[in-house]
């Protein structure tokens, strides 16, 4: 405990002393992205819902440079249900019923820094609204870390949509995807990419061929890490970050990962810096665009959810 308060009081000190969001190095050029968002064709069914599974606990000073050490934070961990008639999807799995035991692979830092609050699985809820694993098309997720492949223990049978170099990274035996392992990756499915420019990356993969549902390759916080960029028939779009930025600050600001956390979480910093430019700079463009941070609270409370019977 003794470590753990050390930790605190350094991050707490830099916070105080209003460290640069970014001490790294500078960003790379941020590219044009035109006056318009691409077009989408979404059916008019098509339905966007927020399915939150728990929490985790943690301090703002942990969550991005700059954040204040007394700010309590609430980490929402869960899964977005996209429902198209082309089938259904959701992008990763919320904590999953033994839970307890999925947190025992984090890193001990991990482990002292953030306590959690477990709620009704992904599957338990899906099952609630009629919605059974079979009905899924994919679960899509983000990156291959343990608090998004935690409900994959419910969905079983579900196919699980990766790309290759999240597929390599998990089988690498890195430490961050242990969980991943230990539940089994039978269900895994590798997807590739077009080299058709999506919003300044360089290619991407239009899931249903409408636009409505684009994803694009984003490698930085893991080597295969992706964002999902979502069009609904309202006009509303989104773009599902996973964890590029632990809370919005990171897109706002923007502000990376303090250092300690960029070590224990990114991969890459670097490349995850220039995709916080990026994406600040796509917010600023287009302002009617929803970033979703995975981990968001403030955020996720205000997406659509699935109805409570």
């Amino acid at each position: 405990m003794k470590i753990v308060s050390l930790l605190f009081a350094v991050i707490a000190t830099a916070a105080g002393l209003g460290m640069p969001a970014f001490a790294g190095q500078p960003f790379a050029a941020t590219p044009a992205f035109g006056n318009e968002l691409p077009e989408a064709r979404p059916p008019g069914a098509m339905t966007l819902r927020a399915l939150p599974s728990g929490k985790i606990f943690s301090r703002a000073a942990l969550a991005y440079e700059g954040g204040n050490f007394t700010d309590q934070r609430e980490f929402n961990v869960g899964a977005i249900l996209v429902q198209h008639p082309s089938g259904n999807l959701l992008f990763d799995s919320g904590f999953g019923q033994h839970v307890n035991e999925h947190a025992k692979t984090r890193t001990r830092l991990m482990q002292w820094t953030g306590r959690y609050e477990r709620g009704s699985t992904i599957a338990q809820q899906l099952a609630m609204n009629g919605i059974q694993p079979g009905e899924l098309k994919a679960v899509v997720l983000t990156h291959a870390h343990w608090d998004h492949v935690s409900g994959l223990e419910n969905l079983s049978g579900v196919p699980v949509w990766v790309t290759q170099q999240e597929f390599d990274f998990v089988n690498s035996g890195h430490r961050s995807t242990e969980l991943a392992r230990q539940l089994g990756i039978g269900n895994y499915r590798v997807y590739g990419f077009s080299n058709v420019p999506y919003l300044g990356f360089n290619s991407s993969y239009d899931v249903f061929g409408d636009g409505s549902v684009v994803l694009v390759p984003a490698p930085g916080h893991t080597p295969g890490s992706i964002i999902a960029f979502i069009a609904l028939p309202s006009g509303q779009r989104y773009a599902l970050i996973g964890d590029i930025a632990w809370q919005i600050e990171g897109i706002d600001i923007p502000a990376e990962k303090p250092w300690i956390s960029r070590k224990v979480a990114d991969n890459d910093a670097d490349a995850t810096r220039n995709l916080l430019e990026h994406l600040h700079a796509l917010k600023n463009a287009f302002p009617m665009l929803i970033i979703v941070p995975a981990h968001d609270a403030r955020v996720w409370n205000k997406l659509p959810r699935l109805p409570v019977p």
